[in-house]
């Protein structure tokens, strides 16, 4: 399954930070934090936002690391 935006909302906002909130549907956790898999999103996320993801497999908390035009780069917080 493919990214759905209607499935990205923001759960709070302050100072420029946004914390997200994306459920994956029927996706894993490994291919929703590989490759470009937000990219459809580039345009409101911003680099230090925090995502949880909620997937078939748990979920996972991941910070953007960067947010360029059709570019979206995420890594899990450690």
């Amino acid at each position: 399954m493919a990214f759905a935006i209607r499935n990205l909302s923001v759960l709070a906002y302050a100072n420029g930070f946004t914390l997200w909130h994306y459920k994956t549907g029927k996706d894993t956790l490994d291919t929703v934090s590989s490759g470009n898999y937000l990219a459809d999103a580039s345009d409101m996320l911003t680099a230090g936002d925090l995502i949880m993801l909620t997937a078939t497999d748990g979920a996972r908390i991941v910070c953007v690391t960067l947010a360029d035009l059709e570019t979206v780069v995420t890594a899990p917080l450690s």
